[in-house]
Formats: C-alpha cells, structure tokens, sequence
C-alpha cells in the first residue's frame, strides 16, 4: 500500500534530528522522516523513545519481547522489521526466540517473566487492560512500581506506534525484506 503522506526529504529529517541529538541512520529512517512533519511532537516522541530504550528499568529483552508480539499480532511490518534487528542486537533475542513470539503459548522457549509481558500484551491489546490475574504475576515477578508503570506506558507507547505506522502506511527502509527471519507475515498483514 502506497504510504499517506510523502516522507521528510532526508536531508530535512537530518537536520531536524541533529538540533535534537539523533544519528543520521535514526533521522534518515522512514518513521522518523514521517513524523518530522510535526517537530515539535517528533521531539516529545523521540525523548520517550529514548527513554523507553536507554533508561529502562524493565529488561530490554522483555520489552522488545513486547514490541514484537505488538509487531505481530497488529500486522504492523514496520515495527516488526525495525525492532528484529534491535530485539537481535541490543536484547539477544535468538530467530527462534523471535519466531516464537508469534505463538507464545505453545512455545517452550519462554521463562516466567517473557510469559507474563506477553499476556500484559494480549491482555491489552484483546480487553484494553492487564487482567488481575496476569497483573499479579507481573506484580510478583516485577515488585516495583516502577517497572509496573513503565511495562504499561511501553504496552501503550508500541501499541501507538504499530497504530500510527499503519494508519499512515510507513514504507520500510528501501530493499529491506519485511518480517524477518523467514519472511512470514500474520493474515492480518497479508
């Protein structure tokens, strides 16, 4: 599907992202490109973006064990594509791992604390909340507050993303291959 809006031209997200301290690989990439067209909420965007990936108190494996059951399960290639490598680079997710994620519960690759992000996922996306019962596992596993609320606002923020990467239809980086490793896509994408 053809994107709704044209992208940034580059050379503008470029210099947008060096007035807030992004790479050029970040600020060349087609969601940032994207959301340029409003600055100042492309600022306030990208500080939680940072936040949520660099000051976490929530493990990175479990959160991006999150973005990709959010990637999956709302067909969104983009973020799929996008957090595969960093789920790979940054939080050792093996393919298998990933994979998994697609059909979690019948998967035996995953520990107590993967399980109990990924029906806070489920739980969110299919009732708009975190059931009592899947609320206390994470509350026993998690302990403190702050991790609790961070896991949700990462719930929401990915669940926001995978919406606003869909509705306007952001096109992959050019001659990228969408849903890695085996190129599999939910009948939601298809």
């Amino acid at each position: 599907m053809k994107q709704r809006l044209e992208l940034v031209p580059v050379e503008e997200a470029r210099r947008l992202g060096a007035e807030m301290g992004i790479g050029e690989a970040q600020a060349s990439r087609s969601a940032f490109r994207m959301l340029a067209h409003h600055p100042d909420l492309l600022r306030h965007v990208f500080g939680l973006l940072k936040m949520l990936a660099t000051r976490n108190k929530l493990p990175s494996r479990l959160r991006e064990l999150m973005i990709m059951r959010i990637g999956w399960t709302t067909g969104s290639d983009y973020e799929w594509f996008q957090h595969y490598r960093i789920a790979k680079a940054e939080a050792g997710l093996t393919d298998a791992e990933l994979v998994a994620v697609r059909d979690w519960r019948s998967s035996e690759l995953f520990s107590e604390a993967d399980r109990a992000v990924l029906a806070a996922v489920d739980d969110t996306r299919e009732r708009g909340e975190i059931s009592n019962a899947v609320w206390a596992q994470c509350e026993q596993l998690f302990k403190e507050p702050a991790v609790l609320v961070e896991m949700v606002v990462m719930i929401g923020n990915w669940m926001l993303f995978s919406q606003l990467l869909k509705t306007l239809r952001v096109p992959i980086e050019e001659d990228a291959k969408p849903w890695p490793p085996d190129g599999k896509a939910p009948a939601a994408a298809a």
